[in-house]
């Protein structure tokens, strides 16, 4: 075994940079991937868990107390992969280099890489095969990599779904040995001919031979204007397709006859140009009539629509005519002997398909009626999430358009389907009903009425395109026996490219071992573990029990009594466990106590602690954060420390998109820090606040540099400094000042922004930080050093080139990602961040409000800088400064080009009619307010290059050269720090241009 005092690989190095890489571009790959067995929401990628737990689980080559076994076999084992070290510094090297290569997913499975890394942990741990343990172990990434690396997993989660998820990957797939994947295929093909059978009549083909693919519904609801009535379908958009070269669309046409209300019919076309194409009807829940025009608004939408339930289904009068509910506004088919996708419209037999659908469920309830109801109810009668509160309230909307029940989220048709695919398999193996139950999963996720028709790419998307369940206003019903995107067959396809990975990558001498369990109250003996490695879930980030809550309620009925699927600590819970779940939702309640922030924390603190029982002495361990709020990162971390932790190692890992939605324009994560911590020792000493405060400065600068050389940049970089920091002061069980005051760690962090910041500061701006760090004159004023911060901040990481496509689902909510103030123009931080940084720097963000920054629902803007000039010139604007310029080329550059700075008492610009119109009158009384400011306090650098930036946007180089050259004579520092905000500003923003183009000038 390791010795204790020995250091592991992750405590002194990690190829940051090349695991960054292959963890931001595994997101993409899909065939064989793990994560397509079953969805889980916030997987870790398999690329960071495996090359952290291998640094994890290896020793240091250059620490002396490496056992020497190791250092001998350890070259010989990697020559099958490269040349053979020659000293510990090369082994090192060496070690580094085949974590980062076997990181990549081509090589997960490759059986050389395989063998060496199997190998290497061998001959750090001779004997028994070190175990893993993940208490949140979800999607099961952490586990699975664990079992590749031929050691022995501990898998537990509180969730019944991740349970059966982790079961079937780490116990049912290893053990049924090969073969599995090609008796699933076969078993498939039963099951699916079997189907067909039972629901030909549900999926009838075209007269013409045409099989439809997919039916395309609405949602509707009524017109409540006088003398109107109208059935309004709610449609997104009226485009079918949008290929470039097959573009369709329906095209709606009004039609009135007597005293009927008007009504909206279709036809379909294809459009010559985009404009031909209507926006569609609703938008955030508010339906527009297309025959009166009129909107009917949110709350009467949601009205209507709980009064059908959701208004999935088309309601039908006693004689087979469609009267109301949902509306098929297209049917998409594939023709024998042509290629791509075709568009009709709805005939009579498509509506008769879908009553003899509702026939046959309302046969099958009744059935189940009649025998008392025992059992599961055929189809999920379970209740669905609440909205309101955070948490599932985020989440969720559905209840408010009265889909109470699970299955009002499906169409009557949909239902009988899911059914027929949960009672038809037939194996004598139950675990490979397990197997079965995720391809029935996969069909619910495609078979839902929150999916959507994809018109980009001609495909029926998954219900979960966000970890919400919103409302999908017109939903794409697909056929799961067509040969197309949602099919049968693409569930069993998906589930055995899987099973043919997995069972070819895991040692088959190690072993995995699932169980239900709540993570504050471990299963596990004391010092059971070699390894604890968990990714914790965070506050009301992810509402994981009600989400899964949507597979749940078919998993029970495909697999009834499965130990697994149940609450174990609830018997009368028909749904996942919602008490203990480690998530802060004050719509629940825990013991009596809501479970709030405070109720999140002291669990996250109790899990930790749990966390330091079950580990060995000589073991180690790793947490991984992945937020972007520091109060959030205070309270995990001081549970951490309280729990008996001292955190020796801290890598940030690249580990989403860098083209994804959420990151455009504001300081989005891309990075999950690992923070590798060890037991602390019972001895350990209480820590001195001074020797602590010494030693934050360079190790801060030290880690920075580490960092930003393997291209981890701004709100990354921040969070992962409080790593290293952490580092010393959760050496000691408490840090205490010399008068014998404790310092609480809100306390210490504090210090650490301000080391970051002034770092960060020194880094960008040069000479004119460290003197401001000295006292010095002539050091940057306040905004230019809050602008820098707060662009330094926004730097994005080097996450990869895998960009993302495609968006949220369709719904009623905004988007994830916080709305920046105002006219939406410029960056966005949230405010904590930003405070964290200006507070210890001396920089009061009131005296900056509305000049350069505007705040507003806990985000900061960072203001255009167009959005200035009448600030910066008055109300006459930037033409008006440099006219006076080139009128008076010789005179007073500051007094020409900022009259609003100029002597006291200097009457503000004239504005035509400022004294009959109440707005210009505002106007003129908060430009009077800027100008008094201005004078207050002098124009600063930052206010002359901004000045200087709307000279050169609006063509005015006789005055911007004035200006240049009055600055030279001024001294360096406003080139300084036009060249630090043109380094700052993203590549292609506009700000970057103008400074690009007014340095040419400068030079």
């Amino acid at each position: 075994m390791i010795p204790p005092q020995c250091k592991r690989l992750a405590e002194v190095d990690f190829p940051i940079a090349v695991v960054s890489r292959h963890a931001a571009r595994e997101k993409s790959i899909r065939h064989g991937h793990p994560s397509t067995l079953h969805l889980w929401w916030a997987r870790r990628p398999l690329a960071s868990s495996r090359a952290v737990l291998l640094a994890l689980l290896l020793p240091d080559p250059c620490d002396p107390a490496c056992p020497e076994a190791f250092t001998a076999q350890a070259p010989e084992i990697l020559t099958d992969v490269r040349q053979r070290p020659a000293d510990a510094a090369e082994l090192r090297a060496a070690l580094l280099w085949f974590i980062g290569r076997f990181a990549d997913w081509a090589l997960a499975a490759n059986p050389v890489y395989l063998r060496v890394a199997r190998a290497l942990v061998q001959a750090a741990h001779p004997g028994d095969a070190p175990l893993v343990v993940d208490p949140f172990a979800g999607g099961g990434s952490i586990p699975l990599e664990a079992l590749r690396l031929g050691c022995e997993a501990f898998a537990s989660d509180l969730n019944p779904v991740a349970c059966l998820i982790l079961k079937v990957m780490l116990e049912d797939i290893p053990r049924r040995g090969p073969g599995l994947a090609d008796e699933l295929r076969r078993v498939g093909g039963e099951i699916k001919a079997a189907a067909e059978k039972e629901l030909a009549d549900l999926y009838p083909p075209d007269p013409d031979g045409a099989t439809p693919i997919a039916y395309l519904w609405a949602r509707t609801v009524r017109c409540e204007a006088p003398d109107c009535g109208a059935e309004i379908p709610l449609l997104r958009s009226f485009w079918l397709c949008r290929k470039a070269k097959r573009k369709r669309a329906l095209r709606p046409r009004v039609v009135r006859s007597g005293s009927e209300p008007p009504r909206v019919e279709f036809e379909i076309f294809a459009p010559d140009a985009d404009r031909e194409v209507g926006a569609g009807t609703v938008t955030r829940a508010k339906a527009a009539c297309p025959c009166c025009h009129v909107v009917l608004p949110p709350e009467r939408v949601r009205a209507q629509l709980a009064d059908q339930r959701g208004g999935a289904d088309a309601a039908f009068d006693d004689a087979g005519r469609r009267v109301g509910g949902a509306r098929l506004t297209a049917v998409v088919t594939l023709r024998p002997g042509e290629t791509g996708r075709h568009y009709r419209l709805p005939t009579d037999a498509d509506y008769a398909a879908v009553r003899t659908a509702q026939a046959r469920l309302a046969a099958m309830l009744d059935e189940w009626s009649a025998g008392g109801k025992e059992g599961l109810c055929p189809v999920p009668d379970e209740p669905t999430p609440a909205g309101g509160g955070s948490g599932a309230g985020r989440a969720f909307s559905v209840q408010r358009y009265g889909m109470l029940q699970w299955d009002d989220l499906f169409t009557a048709r949909q239902k009988a389907t899911l059914a027929c695919f949960g009672h038809l398999p037939n194996s004598p193996s139950p675990n490979f009903h397990a197997l079965l139950a995720m391809v029935l999963s996969r069909c619910a996720d495609y078979g839902s009425s929150g999916v959507v028709w994809a018109q980009e790419g001609e495909f029926v998307a998954h219900t979960f395109g966000r970890q919400a369940l919103p409302i999908v206003w017109d939903f794409a019903e697909a056929v799961q026996l067509a040969d197309s995107s949602g099919n049968f067959d693409g569930a069993i396809g998906w589930v055995a490219r899987v099973i043919d990975i997995v069972e070819t990558s895991l040692s088959k001498s190690a072993t995995g071992q699932v169980q239900a369990a709540d993570a504050v109250n471990h299963p596990l003996p004391d010092q059971a573990a070699g390894v604890w490695f968990t990714d914790p879930p965070y506050y009301d980030a992810i509402p994981y029990s009600d989400l899964s809550d949507f597979f749940l309620v078919w998993l029970k009925r495909a697999l009834p009594d499965h130990p697994l699927l149940r609450d174990p600590f609830d018997p009368d819970n028909p749904l996942s466990p919602k008490t203990r779940e480690a998530v802060q939702d004050e719509t629940k309640t825990c013991d009596g106590r809501v479970k709030d922030r405070a109720f999140f924390e002291d669990t996250m603190g109790r899990t930790f602690a749990e966390g330091r029982r079950v580990l060995h002495e000589d073991g180690v361990g790793s947490v991984v954060f992945a937020h972007k709020t520091t109060e959030g990162w205070e309270a995990l971390l001081a549970g951490l420390i309280r729990g008996g932790w001292t955190i020796t190692g801290s890598w940030p890992i690249a580990t989403e998109r860098p083209g994804r939605l959420r990151s455009q324009d504001s300081a989005a994560l891309a990075t999950s820090v690992h923070l590798i911590c060890r037991p602390r020792p019972a001895d350990a000493p209480v820590g001195d606040w001074a020797d602590v405060l010494r030693a934050l400065p360079p190790r801060v600068g030290e880690w920075m540099a580490r960092l930003q050389g393997e291209g981890v940049r701004g709100a990354d970089l921040v969070f992962a400094c409080i790593g290293p920091a952490l580092e010393i002061f959760s050496r000691h069980p408490s840090v205490e000042t010399a008068e014998g005051r404790e310092v609480g760690l809100a306390e210490y962090l504090e210090k650490v922004w301000e080391v970051v910041g002034r770092t960060a500061l020194e880094n960008v701006l040069g000479a004119a930080e460290a003197q401001a760090r000295n006292g010095l004159a002539g050091a940057l004023e306040e905004d230019a050093r809050l602008t820098a911060l707060f662009l330094w901040t926004l730097q994005a990481t080097d996450a990869g080139d895998a960009p993302e496509a495609g968006g949220d689902a369709a719904g009623d909510s905004a988007a994830a990602g916080e709305t920046p103030p105002g006219d939406g123009a410029g960056y966005t931080l949230v405010y904590d961040v930003v405070r964290r940084f200006a507070q210890p720097l001396g920089i009061r963000l009131p005296d900056w409000e509305g000049r350069i920054v505007e705040t507003a629902k806990g985000v900061v803007r960072l203001l255009p800088v167009g959005a200035r000039e009448t600030q910066l010139f008055g109300r006459d604007g930037v033409g008006a400064a440099a006219a006076s310029i080139e009128r008076d080329p010789s005179g007073d550059v500051q007094l020409l080009l900022f009259p609003a700075a100029g002597p006291a008492g200097r009457p503000a610009p004239s504005r035509p009619g400022a004294g009959g119109d109440r707005r210009l009158a505002a106007a003129d009384d908060a430009d009077a307010a800027d100008a008094a400011a201005l004078r207050a306090r002098g124009t600063t650098t930052l206010d002359r290059v901004h000045a200087a930036m709307l000279l050169q946007a609006s063509g005015q180089s006789q005055a911007l050269r004035t200006l240049l050259r009055a600055e030279q004579d001024r001294g360096p520092d406003f080139l300084r720090l036009s060249n630090a905000l043109s380094a700052l500003y993203p590549r292609g923003s506009e700000e970057k241009r103008l400074l690009d183009a007014m340095l040419l000038d400068a030079r």
